[in-house]
């Protein structure tokens, strides 16, 4: 069984990038489990100091969420053309702790924007291989017009969205 770490980059209850890692779930290969992580916003600010102290609850959780992953896939909106706030301090807290050494990872951004929210995507993608994540070209997808692709019940109702997502996760669990 590969377990996959699936990491939303919106805390909004209604949000279309969790709703595309929820879709994610019915799409994954055989002999694969996909949980989704919803503790990012329950991380304090990233301050190195409480870092060299007892670990905090939230900080020790979110890090054995990714040790015990065998991939991790993160899919965030763009805000003001870069990754959301908690997003990016959820990254802050695992920078020197290892946990992305070599993993298997995949990044997608999904926006109503034309581009798909590609520049937080590149921004996250590079945040991530500073970290020695192990990201592959075909593991890196942008989708534009995500509200158009997605139905009232959640469901991808774009065939090309689909498929992109179903060769996303084929790539992601062959790594492993």
């Amino acid at each position: 069984m590969i377990k996959i770490l699936a990491i939303s980059g919106s805390l909004r209850a209604g949000s279309s990038n969790t709703t595309i890692l929820r879709a994610l779930i019915g799409l994954a290969p055989e002999h694969t489990q996909i949980e989704i992580y919803d503790g990012i916003g329950k991380l304090p600010h990233f301050n190195p100091e409480l870092d060299r102290q007892e670990v905090l609850l939230s900080v020790q959780n979110w890090r054995s969420h990714l040790t015990e992953a065998d991939a991790i896939i993160f899919c965030t909106p763009e805000y003001a053309h870069g990754v959301p706030g908690v997003l990016k301090n959820a990254l802050d807290w695992i920078v020197s702790s290892g946990e992305f050494m070599h993993k298997p990872t995949a990044v997608i951004s999904a926006s109503p924007s034309m581009d798909g929210g590609a520049k937080a995507n590149a921004s996250i993608v590079q945040t991530l291989r500073v970290m020695m994540a192990n990201i592959r070209e075909e593991s890196i997808l942008c989708i534009s017009g995500v509200s158009a692709k997605l139905n009232q019940s959640g469901e991808i109702t774009d065939v090309e969205t689909e498929q992109a997502l179903r060769e996303l996760l084929k790539t992601l669990t062959d790594l492993n």
